[in-house]
């Protein structure tokens, strides 16, 4: 088939003009996303996947795509006005191999969503390790509360909206001291701007292209690394990320993290907003917003914040953990003093703040068993979930049922950092690896693991499979224990397994 010829920079497109849009690979969660976006702006959609299991093919259904089983350069026909290609896609997917050799316009789902509903807003892109999804869940529920009409792109469901994504209103914010440059701010579009890659055909990373007017950084720790082999390779992306902030935007950065203050301090020319929690190693930077959380309780995570040194009243996250307050207080500082929002507003809106699914997300209470689900997948995350979800339940066993998936997790170099991340929990149970083309010396071993942990005095167990897993929760679990499964996937249906076996 030869060389793939080079497609980018993909070419701008006329947001104002309806058009047919045809997805490849549309039925993942981003892609998914973008195609109920672009059906909301009012342009002709349709899609092709190889399945279109739940929930995504029948929410593709509601919104009004057009469906398409297969990969089929037939499927191009008539020709769409552009075809925007998934990151799954291969070089040698025939529908999207058509598509380029036929000479169509073919783009990624970044700059898609870029030209077609980025260029005429204020984007407000949040980045970052860990945090991204439930802080832009967050902003742009703080957004939506302040009446500013914002468009959103999320990486999963927030509770708040019936959909993870949103079409960007019309309305012009009043002229603020948060203004920059004499620039008016135009509509609110918060987008998650995740590092992975764009496509086969241009391997840049998806939040370079997100034109940040207000930006926050909330962690960087060494992820993705079948996308980044090395953590100079992912500090690097960030570091352009970061110069990508044009000089009147704004950044909100997190001064607790040694990675992000230094690639903050190297590459920024905008405005630099630094957050932190009190008692915070903040690396020689002066936090703007300082928020210091206090005890946790059945409401929620209450926290005061200090803006400028000045106290700003006290808050609560309806999610404990500090992390979630670290989450909060960024959200806070990027629609107050990026957009204006009242802080009296913000204070209020975020005790309605609902959350986003599979992030501390109780799934039910079968025989009183608190089952929640998680999405968290690297130690750091699964060390934070943990003590979060220990501080609001502070009795009763806690049993950790982790299933490394990602390209990360998968892999030995988390090893150490595993056998530290479950202190919070009384179990620990181990599913296997989530894939099987990781070369046998690069694989985490999750027997050793669980030899670890049982070595260091904490009750492990390396599972055959969910069936195993299942079995072993509902025979041991009792009333008032909680069940935390962390997985990155969809953790072999565990979920409703797991809720029908405790209820019998």
């Amino acid at each position: 088939m030869g060389e793939v010829p080079e497609v980018g920079p993909p070419p701008r497109f006329d947001y104002k003009s309806r058009m047919h849009v045809h997805l490849i690979a549309v039925a993942g969660t981003g892609m998914g996303a973008l195609a109920g976006l672009f059906k909301a702006m009012g342009h002709e959609v349709s899609g092709s996947d190889v399945h279109f299991d739940p929930p995504m093919g029948p929410a593709l259904e509601r919104w009004g795509i057009r469906l398409m089983e297969g990969f089929d350069p037939a499927h191009l026909e008539p020709h769409p006005d552009l075809v925007v290609v998934g990151n799954v896609c291969r070089a040698d997917n025939p529908e999207a191999r058509a598509a380029i050799d036929g000479g169509l316009r073919v783009t990624d789902m970044a700059h898609g969503l870029a030209d077609l509903a980025l260029r005429e807003t204020s984007p407000l892109v949040v980045a970052g390790t860990h945090g991204k999804t439930t802080t832009t869940a967050m902003c742009a529920w703080l957004l939506h509360e302040a009446r500013r009409d914002p468009g959103f792109l999320i990486g999963g469901l927030p509770k708040n909206f019936e959909e993870s994504f949103r079409a960007p209103g019309k309305r012009k914010l009043p002229v603020t001291d948060a203004d920059r440059a004499g620039a008016l701010r135009r509509t609110p579009f918060a987008v998650e701007g995740d590092e992975y890659d764009t496509a086969f055909f241009e391997k840049t990373p998806k939040f370079w292209h997100y034109l940040p007017e207000v930006a926050i950084v909330t962690s960087i720790e060494h992820d993705h690394v079948d996308i980044y082999p090395s953590f100079e390779k992912y500090l690097d992306a960030f570091a352009q990320f970061v110069a990508r902030i044009p000089e009147h935007g704004l950044l909100v950065a997190a001064a607790a993290d040694p990675h992000v203050a230094r690639i903050v301090e190297a590459n920024a020319k905008c405005e630099v907003a630094w957050f932190a929690l009190q008692g915070d190693d903040t690396h020689g930077k002066s936090p703007h917003w300082l928020a210091a959380p206090a005890p946790a309780d059945e409401t929620g995570q209450p926290f005061d914040v200090f803006a400028g040194g000045v106290m700003s009243g006290r808050f609560s996250s309806p999610s404990p953990g500090q992390h979630n307050v670290r989450n909060a207080v960024a959200a806070i500082a990027a629609v107050c003093q990026g957009f204006g929002m009242p802080m009296r507003e913000a204070r209020a809106a975020l005790t309605r703040f609902q959350g986003v699914r599979r992030r501390q997300d109780l799934l039910g209470t079968p025989r009183g068993v608190f089952v929640y689900d998680d999405f968290a997948h690297h130690p750091t995350a699964v060390a934070e979930t943990l003590r979060a979800l220990r501080s609001k339940h502070p009795s009763g066993r806690m049993f950790a049922v982790f299933e490394p998936r990602s390209a990360t997790a998968c892999r030995a170099m988390h090893q150490q950092a595993y056998a530290h991340a479950f202190g919070a929990a009384d179990r620990v149970i181990l599913a296997p690896l989530g894939r099987s083309n990781i070369p046998a010396d690069q694989r985490l071993d999750v027997d050793k693991l669980a030899a670890e942990l049982a070595s260091s005095g904490k009750p492990a167990h390396a599972a055959t499979d969910v069936g195993d897993i299942v079995s072993l929760v509902a025979r041991e679990a009792g009333s008032g224990d909680v069940v935390a499964l962390l997985s990155n996937g969809a953790f072999g249906g565990i979920h409703g397994q797991l809720l029908e076996a405790l209820g019998r």
